[in-house]
């Protein structure tokens, strides 16, 4: 007991760690499919390994990270490089017999060079600018008191809340750890207990509304960047932050709806009203004290970000990544900024930067080895798509979708894994112009995060509280899910089609 204790206190699953490395080495051994080739076998088993490593957590995300990149190196440094397209896009010169590692060094470091890394990165900072002036808190008080004491009221506010900071804090976690502590707050000056039916019902609602515009803001989550990163290596295609938001807020709006009618129907508070809440707020309030200089400072860069991020494209030539690192050295600058580089350093999760890139890295290498190709036309050509119209395929690909997150504690992970994958499926079924409707909306999906407490950073935040149980985030989740579902389905079936997506 006491060992099992050890290494739980050290972050690692022995067991996992070697069924990860037993079944890499079982697929290094597998004759290779002509179609596939040793390095596309080869990046398949590094995929292999990462999803085991990531589902079971068998060690920290920074830490599988690392070791993905070294197994990249090793493994596809010494393959031998196929002489067909596919050697032609690894981009070795004529004649070369081995991929080399330098050359694999080069492809997985290649997440480290993408415009999607700098806009995570840039938006850990503004989310880190929020907390440490607290502006986040701010907004999401004056919210909850303008909605009042009644208790739909507080819920319509916390849905409210979690809309308003999806456009200005980049960071699911972040948006989570604003409101849960004031709904919290307001649940213990009613005299109530944090495994209250009041609690339950405050908590999950914040929770499930995060995840909801996660979908409907393309800077609000990692892993619509990581989409996009592999949407403009793969496809040539960029999606700007308006066109995401006419795409998504549609689907969040209406998933908005459908979360307070849940909410209110099916979970009943204690009471109809909480009569110290308002008060509880306008001390909260009081302690923050008036607006700061630094506080005004970082509202005019946050509305300017948000103004430059949907003008993308119409009123200026700056995409969303340089228009963010652009106001992250504005946040930075003496005077004008908002923090020091020494306030900030230790408030940024260097590990979330370090498993985007690597991300980004495998999926590349997914897609340049032939191996996301390979897997899309054995894993969806068998089911015979190709019959079948876009509607169908959407929805079948959906459930496919939806069930392999049950396994996933981490969208961005899953974006990682799965958008090669779908992006190799547009080309298996000939999609032509549907092509990049089909992958956003498979994106969007992928930030279905409704069901259980590991299916998001953001549900386990909440869980850690004390405040819902898994049956209760379970019970609104699959309303959600099925929804979310449906509604997919129906937008493909009409607004998405009568917009150009599809």
């Amino acid at each position: 007991m006491a060992d099992k204790k050890e290494k739980e206190k050290k972050g690692y699953k022995p067991v996992w760690i070697i069924v990860a490395f037993l079944v890499l080495v079982i697929i290094n051994f597998l004759p290779a499919p002509e179609a596939l080739g040793v390095i596309g076998l080869r990046a398949l088993s590094v995929l292999a390994f990462a999803v085991i490593m990531w589902v079971t957590e068998a060690v920290k995300y920074p830490v599988s990270a690392v070791m993905i990149v070294g197994l990249l190196i090793i493994l596809l440094g010494l393959s031998p490089v196929p002489a067909n397209d596919i050697g032609a896009a690894l981009d070795v010169p004529d004649g070369t017999e081995q991929f080399g590692t330098r050359n694999a060094l080069s492809l997985a470091f290649s997440g480290f060079s993408s415009s999607a890394l700098a806009l995570v990165a840039a938006a850990l900072f503004l989310a880190s600018a929020m907390q440490i002036t607290n502006l986040h808190k701010r907004l999401a008080l004056y919210v909850l008191r303008i909605v009042g004491n009644k208790t739909n009221a507080i819920v319509l506010g916390t849905i409210l809340v979690s809309i308003l900071l999806a456009f200005f804090v980049p960071s699911a976690t972040a948006r989570a750890g604003a409101i849960i502590p004031i709904l919290i707050g307001m649940v213990a000056a009613f005299g109530m207990s944090k495994d209250s039916k009041l609690a339950t019902l405050l908590i999950v609602t914040a929770v499930q509304a995060v995840s909801i515009w996660n979908v409907g803001i393309k800077t609000a989550a990692a892993q619509n960047l990581v989409a996009v990163g592999f949407i403009n290596e793969a496809m040539g295609e960029d999606v700007s932050w308006i066109d995401w938001f006419i795409y998504a807020a549609p689907f969040s709006i209406i998933m908005s709806i459908l979360l307070y009618f849940v909410m209110t129907r099916f979970f009943k508070a204690e009471t109809d009203e909480i009569s110290g809440g308002r008060e509880l707020i306008d001390k909260e309030l009081a302690e923050l004290g008036p607006i700061k200089p630094i506080e005004w400072r970082l509202i005019i860069i946050a509305t300017l970000l948000l103004i430059f991020w949907a003008t993308e494209g119409i009123l200026h030539p700056f995409d969303s990544s340089s228009v963010t690192l652009i106001a992250l050295a504005l946040m930075l600058s003496p005077k004008v900024g908002v923090f020091t580089w020494k306030e900030v350093e230790g408030t940024i999760n260097w590990g979330t930067i370090i498993v985007f890139a690597i991300g980004i890295s495998l999926g590349t290498v997914l897609l340049r080895t032939g191996a996301a190709q390979w897997l899309s036309d054995v894993t969806f050509g068998a089911m015979g798509l190709d019959a079948f119209p876009l509607v169908a395929v959407i929805a079948l690909v959906s459930v496919f979708n939806i069930i392999i997150h049950l396994g996933f504690a981490s969208a961005t992970s899953l974006a990682s894994a799965l958008i090669p994958v779908f992006i190799a499926l547009t080309t298996t079924l000939n999609m032509g112009d549907a092509s990049l409707g089909f992958v956003l909306v498979q994106q969007f999906v992928i930030c279905f995060g409704f069901l259980l407490p590991v299916s998001a950073p953001q549900n386990m935040l909440a869980y850690g509280t004390g405040t819902f149980t898994v049956n209760d985030l379970l019970k609104s989740g699959i309303f959600l899910t099925v929804g979310g579902y449906l509604l997919i389905i129906l937008l493909s079936a009409t607004y998405w089609q009568w917009i150009g997506l599809l």
